[in-house]
């Protein structure tokens, strides 16, 4: 795999470098390893942090410009792009019903539901997790385990630059409809999105549970219950209302991985 990493570095600094079959090959490969999750664009390491593979994301990168575009009809639907879509759903144990997709490069694990929904190159979905009805999951996402991410919900792609980090969603978060989760946010395990929040990379997200208020950004620590928020900011116009987001509880024991997002939210006092 250092053999391949390095060809991948040495073609994303010298463009020359690739058309040639070698690093067309290591291309390939890299993108093989990563449709079948045994490579990844990020990876937990043990202390709760996360690493990014920026030769990877080169490797995704490089790949679009060696595939050709060509026709593809799936039933009655027909496409026109360069990547291939991911095949053998019932091998890889993963439900998809019609017409969700998911790219060729993509990783799904076993007992993934899709709803009508879109998963991304790069993207890694991990067992459990239901990718509700037009929910999109963006390039190199990870997702982890008995996530829900409902209906409608935004998954950002954060695909270059190749060292920026991507949407982390940890395991067993639970993500409200017309949620929009972007540009490298992270949101910690078991955490709740109420419908609507929306969390970006630099987004203040603030913990009004205590005396003072802690604030946090682009990062929902775990099993926190989240909803829309603002604050007052001063322009040079006046002060206007700024959209944040609040940790208003935190998810409880009895609120388990099957229990609706109402009741998470009822459990700390808000109405819905």
């Amino acid at each position: 795999m250092e053999n391949v990493k390095e060809i991948i570095e040495k073609a994303w600094e010298d463009t020359s470098l690739r058309s040639t079959p070698e690093t067309i090959q290591a291309i390939e490969y890299v993108v093989e390893q990563v449709d079948k999750g045994l490579l990844r664009t990020a990876q937990p390491n043990e202390d709760g942090s996360w690493t990014v593979n920026d030769w990877v994301k080169k490797a995704i990168v490089m790949y679009f410009p060696i595939r050709k575009m060509e026709v593809q009809e799936v039933g009655i639907f027909e496409f026109h792009d360069k990547m291939k879509l991911k095949t053998d759903y019932a091998g890889l144990g993963v439900r998809v019903v019609p017409p969700a997709v998911a790219r060729y490069g993509a990783y799904l694990a076993k007992g993934v539901i899709m709803m009508p929904s879109y998963v991304n190159i790069g993207a890694f979905v991990d067992s459990g997790t239901m990718v509700d009805t037009w929910a999109t999951v963006g390039s190199c996402a990870q997702i982890g385990k008995d996530v829900h991410l409902s209906g409608g919900v935004g998954i950002g792609g954060v695909l270059e630059p190749p060292q920026a980090a991507p949407v982390i969603i940890e395991d067993g978060a639970f993500i409200g409809s017309r949620c929009i989760v972007v540009e490298g946010a992270h949101i910690g395990k078991r955490a709740v999105l109420g419908a609507g929040v929306t969390i970006t990379g630099s987004s203040k997200i603030i913990d009004v549970t205590g005396p003072e208020p802690v604030e946090y950004i682009g990062y929902v620590p775990e099993n926190c219950v989240v909803i829309p928020g603002g604050y007052t900011k001063r322009f040079p116009a006046g002060d206007y209302n700024v959209p944040c987001a609040l940790i208003i509880g935190k998810r409880k024991e009895s609120t388990d991985l099957k229990t609706s997002l109402n009741a998470a939210l009822r459990e700390n006092n808000v109405a819905v």
